[in-house]
């Protein structure tokens, strides 16, 4: 459940022992979990490194210390690894703008090596379909902008059978609004029955298609795909945006995978929208971030400032922060 965090089942199984029995032996802990003494060892070194167990003495990071490590509180460690993993995450999605920020102002007729501006949609929608005609092995894709039209899907289908029937890998990564889209969540299934992937977050950083890891198309605005877009090619550019494209995949959920809460019982919508209430971004905003309507944008927001018992968004800010929803950091 934690592997997100870094915390494995056999790691996450001791340290919920531990926090049922604060002083638990190795030996008696070994038994309880029917695994060898050096397992429960290996997994206090590894709890110790994430911070949610301490020695009484000695190293930290020592399991030969005298006495069992002591359990972090869950309030205190968990949060510490949810905000390093937040940390993580903002400083790839800044990366990425400021990537994007650097191509904002190329013109057509002089751009540098390993780009290609693209001046239109259609331009856009022509080049990607050369690519993706092309594709050897792998394509990967951020899909933002909520569910998908009918006349979109319906095109991408004939090209997406023939990638998928000749073995290349397709990951796409949507917004969790699809997922109150029929129609979204019957194209998704079709792909992942072909042997597609598909996951969604609540928001994502930018529209984005990544071809055998070697050529990307990404918009010159994100607010705005009519000015167009850029191919990037270049194996610095390259390594940069498909990191960034795991980081993301590695916290999005599994079309099928049943909503997850926190430990403030917020899903991953809700979260998302109080985070962008804290960066002082508007319902109109907010509601093209997560790719709903600007009526629900504002209806998730005015739920949350209820349950915070908030009267300004800024008092939301600081309850949220007060009850863990938010690091103290934001």
């Amino acid at each position: 459940m934690l592997e997100l965090l870094g915390l494995d089942a056999p790691t996450e199984a001791v340290y919920r022992a531990m926090l049922a029995d604060p002083g638990i032996e190795a030996s008696a802990l070994a038994e309880r979990l029917g695994v060898p003494e050096d397992s429960v060892r290996a997994a206090w070194r590894r709890l110790a490194e994430l911070s949610l167990a301490r020695h009484p003495a000695g190293d930290p990071r020592d399991a030969s210390a005298a006495g069992p490590p002591r359990a972090v509180r869950p309030e205190i460690g968990l949060e510490y690894l949810l905000t390093r993993r937040q940390a993580e995450f903002a400083a790839a999605r800044a990366a990425a703008e400021r990537l994007i920020s650097e191509y904002e102002h190329l013109r057509p007729a002089d751009p540098p090596v390993g780009v290609e501006h693209l001046a239109s949609v259609d331009e856009i929608r022509a080049r990607l379909a050369v690519l993706t005609e092309d594709v050897r092995t792998e394509v990967m894709a951020f899909a933002p902008g909520g569910p998908q039209t009918e006349a979109n899907m319906a095109a991408s289908r004939p090209l997406n059978e023939r990638l998928l029937t000749r073995g290349v890998t397709m990951r796409t990564i949507y917004l969790e609004s699809v997922r109150n889209s029929p129609a979204s969540v019957a194209h998704a299934t079709w792909l992942t029955e072909l042997g597609g992937q598909v996951r969604t977050v609540a928001t994502l950083p930018l529209r984005m298609t990544v071809v055998d890891r070697t050529t990307a198309v990404i918009p010159v605005d994100s607010d705005d795909s009519g000015r167009g877009g850029v191919v990037l090619t270049g194996q610095g550019v390259l390594t940069a945006l498909c990191a960034l494209f795991e980081t993301v995949w590695a916290n999005a959920r599994p079309l099928g995978e049943a909503p997850r809460r926190d430990e403030g019982e917020l899903d991953d919508q809700e979260a998302a929208t109080l985070r962008l209430l804290a960066e002082g971004h508007t319902d109109e905003g907010i509601a093209k971030r997560l790719g709903v309507s600007h009526r629900t944008a504002r209806r998730i927001a005015t739920v949350l400032m209820d349950r915070l018992g908030a009267r300004s968004r800024f008092e939301a800010g600081a309850r949220a922060v007060q009850r863990g929803w938010l690091p103290r950091a934001v």
